[in-house]
């Protein structure tokens, strides 16, 4: 397989590169943006609109760039190599791939046109306390209002839910799970947003009899929901790969300059092993990455790839955040220097939509419908006797 970007692709990365490194170059203009509402620059955003990011995915006719998954991981990488604080998954990836999966043309062309422009930030009310990482819906019900729906219940955490214009919100309709959209301005509608400990927003959303509209024909959405969230695990793959590169590029930095009894610490063979095994994670998990959006480009199983993505990504960025902040002693744990700050957004990263071991399990369950290979011979059928 070629794992290399061609000259476009190389083009758009060092683009986004160049914007996102004048605004977030240095880590102290990160921390002060994000220690105020809405937990991001606005400016940024509109500047990512500006260079036709936020309408990447989205197709040409509803007013995006017609681009592809490996676009999108690019764009991912880069955000996480400085660790934007922009919610470009969360509202292009995630919210906005659910509108161009099920929405209507007129749907998709009004809400696809607004977000590529910058001027509608969408979010995707799912999850529900005391589930973990399904793609159904239990505690918000919808019901059928004339031509229109109601919705009742609580979603909770919703990232970038108290920002957002319009929700794309999953809902039990006819003992399935159903998509409607709720303008962030509606009757009934309350948003409590929170920050959470890498810097984010998220935000607690109840409904009360909420007015909604149903996006797409109605139906059963399942499975629809299901793809979403397999296609942001991978963009989220990508965004660990840039903050584990920075995070290595970092140590490795430090253990050149810092000295300790009179030599710099790369001297010291053990550190230099360690620095060495977070570069093995760090290969794994890309390449795990980025064949995880090939196989997506290619029209493949995007749920299990997203799962194998998520996985290798979830250890790798244990580790090398992990690693980061042990090799650099006790700096690494200080607010101030940013090592920290990387190692806190990888987590948050490992739990959103499912963990690493999460991922494991859903892999695991299925194993046994696939051959043994027998290394001295022919694949061995399981059940089958043993010449």
């Amino acid at each position: 397989m070629d794992f290399t970007f061609d000259s476009e692709q190389n083009d758009l990365r060092e683009a986004v590169r160049g914007l996102l490194e004048r605004a977030y170059g240095d880590s102290e203009v990160r921390r002060k943006v994000v220690s105020s509402d809405p937990g991001f620059d606005e400016k940024t955003w509109s500047r990512l609109a500006e260079m036709g990011l936020l309408g990447l995915p989205f197709a040409e006719e509803h007013g995006g760039m017609g681009a592809g998954p490996i676009e999108v991981a690019i764009v991912a990488e880069e955000m996480g190599r400085v660790i934007a604080p922009e919610p470009f998954i969360e509202a292009v990836v995630l919210a906005g791939g659910l509108i161009a999966a099920a929405g209507t043309d007129e749907q998709k062309g009004e809400l696809h046109g607004a977000i590529a422009e910058g001027t509608t930030i969408p979010a995707f009310a799912h999850a529900e306390i005391g589930t973990r990482w399904v793609p159904s819906a239990s505690a918000v019900t919808a019901t059928q209002s004339g031509d229109g729906w109601t919705l009742s219940g609580v979603k909770e955490p919703v990232p970038g839910g108290a920002r957002a214009d319009v929700l794309v919100v999953s809902a039990v309709v006819d003992g399935g799970t159903g998509l409607f959209l709720v303008q962030g301005d509606a009757a009934g509608l309350t948003r409590t947003g929170y920050r959470t400990h890498d810097g984010g927003r998220a935000a607690r959303v109840a409904f009360d009899g909420t007015p909604a509209v149903a996006l797409g024909a109605g139906g059963d959405q399942t499975a629809a929901i299901e793809r979403a969230l397999a296609e942001a695990r991978i963009a989220y793959s990508h965004e660990s790969i840039g903050a584990m590169d920075t995070a290595l590029r970092t140590t490795a930095e430090y253990l050149k300059t810092r000295k300790q009894f009179g030599v710099t610490l790369n001297r010291f063979q053990a550190l230099t092993f360690r620095a060495a095994d977070m570069y093995v994670s760090l290969e794994l998990a890309r390449s795990t990455a980025l064949w995880a959006s090939m196989v997506t480009d290619a029209g493949g199983d995007v749920v299990a790839a997203a799962d194998r993505a998520r996985l290798q990504t979830s250890r790798a960025g244990r580790h090398i955040g992990k690693e980061a902040i042990q090799l650099h002693g006790g700096i690494g744990v200080t607010a101030e220097y940013k090592v920290g700050h990387y190692t806190s957004r990888l987590t948050a990263i490992d739990h959103l939509l499912g963990d690493g071991d999460w991922a494991a399990d859903r892999l695991a369950a299925d194993v046994a419908a696939h051959e043994t290979v027998d290394p001295l011979g022919a694949p061995y059928a399981p059940g089958a006797g043993v010449a």
